[in-house]
């Protein structure tokens, strides 16, 4: 089951930041998806491990983590930031360009974007939002599955990704693009029945 679809009309960022707070939204190519309501421990908890983790590990380096809600504004060109039509909210994205943030979060390309799936977004973030990575650059996407505790790992080669690795969660796991980060998949999973 996809996630909802606010209505029929194609949206901008600039329609985006006049609705209410508490509309939670996405925007893929100018169609609204609403976000899915608060997600489960589950998912908090490896969330939660995996950027700390992934923080502790980039301290003092030019690469800066963030966790979700931070929008992420991907332009198709030059266009100004209120005529952008997609704007995504990943669970953990990481930045090595700062020149990409700003005040609202970031505008262009994240390198490495974690989604931690919940039975309500998988489809979403497994065929949509991969389509829209792979299209707009991500040099690395990883799915974790919480309930088959498995990692799914897109690379971007060649502007494309190709088919993917999938680990079991156990042991550690390095981003292919950020060697010094390694999640350490017990720690991640310890408070996780």
């Amino acid at each position: 089951m996809g996630l909802a679809l606010r209505d029929t009309r194609t949206y901008t960022y600039a329609d985006y930041l006049d609705w209410p707070d508490d509309a939670r939204y996405e925007l893929i190519d100018g169609v609204a998806y609403a976000m899915a309501p608060a997600p489960l421990r589950v998912h908090q908890e490896i969330l939660l491990e995996v950027a700390r983790q992934t923080s502790n590990a980039l301290d003092g380096k030019p690469c800066r983590p963030f966790i979700a809600p931070f929008d992420v504004r991907l332009p198709r060109g030059n266009e100004v930031d209120a005529d952008i039509d997609t704007v995504v909210q990943p669970d953990l994205v990481v930045v090595c360009d700062r020149a990409k943030l700003d005040e609202r979060g970031c505008r262009g390309v994240p390198d490495w974007v974690v989604e931690v799936l919940s039975p309500s977004t998988a489809g979403h973030d497994l065929i949509i939002k991969r389509r829209l990575y792979e299209r707009a650059g991500v040099r690395e996407y990883w799915l974790v599955h919480p309930v088959d505790r498995v990692v799914t790992v897109y690379r971007l080669q060649d502007g494309a990704f190709g088919a993917p690795d999938i680990y079991e969660l156990k042991d550690t796991l390095a981003v292919g693009i950020l060697p010094e980060v390694v999640i350490d998949w017990e720690r991640a999973l310890q408070n996780v029945g």
